[in-house]
């Protein structure tokens, strides 16, 4: 099978979508975007034995590779619309495709987002890149910038399972439900919808929750003082590991995709799924707090370099 027989088999569904004038199958997408919205443009790539173990089910590697980009999107407040996909293989086995393009299309149903074009190479490890185009209303974007001394910080969720989850995973250890944090993760569309308006700053957490904090705080010229014992911590998380793991998975574990925000508390009294863990200050530190007592945290999140 060649590149382009490939892409028309497991990647063309020539359906017909609101906005989307020409889709898979020609040099470019052609795309009529709401005229009355602005454009959020992300894109992520996921890099076998970097981003997910050697092995991994492909549905689940296509899944998460559309869930982080979604992930993003939720962050700026925005609703996802089209996506483009640039995968390199090792080879092009049927199998490996066919579970693949199940995992895509799962994801990209489940959340109403079009694969609308891309490409295939071969390569020596497998490479997943994803780019999406989401909408927001004119001059509405969520952005890192924004938060303000005395505004609460807040996450949604419980951060921490999915790294929790990864380790289990090299470790050949099963747990369905932290594993499943890891391989599937939930991307707060909803609530990222929800804060438009609302919320002054917001970024998705995907390199581990003091990292990305670091980076909103930066972003907005501020500080924070944040509850180690106020964070929100999932049942599995506590039944596996000891309290020191749990906190180090919380505080800086990655792969989340939740969402960490600042807003006035009054403003989002109303809304699920989120705990407030801390304050924006006038300091430019990120002080994390337990029992009162400053403690030092590995606030550096993951790099590539």
């Amino acid at each position: 099978m060649n590149e382009f027989e490939l892409i028309r088999h497991y990647f063309d569904r020539r359906q017909s979508v609101p906005g989307v004038i020409v889709g898979v199958g020609d040099d470019g997408a052609v795309l009529a975007p709401d005229p009355n919205t602005d454009q959020c443009q992300v894109i992520d790539t996921l890099v076998e034995g970097v981003h997910f173990p050697v092995g991994t089910d492909p549905a689940d590697i296509a899944y998460r590779s559309v869930v982080v980009n979604l992930s993003d999107i939720a962050a700026m407040g925005g609703r996802p619309r089209w996506m483009t996909l640039a995968l390199t293989l090792t080879d092009a086995s049927e199998s490996w495709l066919g579970a693949f393009s199940s995992g895509l299309f799962a994801a990209a149903d489940k959340y109403n987002v079009v694969l609308v074009g891309g490409d295939t190479t071969r390569g020596d490890s497998v490479v997943v890149t994803i780019a999406m185009s989401g909408e927001v209303e004119k001059g509405c974007a969520l952005l890192r910038s924004g938060a303000t001394p005395g505004d609460t910080i807040f996450v949604t969720g419980t951060p921490g399972d999915a790294a929790a989850g990864l380790a289990l995973l090299q470790q050949r250890e099963a747990n369905e439900y932290l594993v499943g944090r890891f391989l599937r993760p939930t991307p707060r569309l909803e609530t990222g919808r929800k804060l438009v308006g609302k919320a002054s700053a917001v970024i998705d957490i995907s390199d581990g929750l003091v990292g990305d904090l670091g980076k909103l705080l930066q972003a907005s010229g501020a500080g924070a003082e944040i509850s180690i014992d106020r964070l929100p911590l999932s049942d599995a998380l506590r039944a596996r590991f000891d309290v020191d793991k749990q906190r180090r998975f919380a505080l800086t574990g990655g792969d989340d995709y939740e969402l960490c925000f600042a807003a006035n508390a009054d403003s989002v009294v109303e809304l699920a799924g989120i705990t407030a863990i801390g304050k924006v200050t006038e300091s430019t530190a990120l002080l994390c707090l337990l029992n009162g007592d400053v403690v030092e945290v590995d606030d550096s999140g993951y790099r590539h370099f």
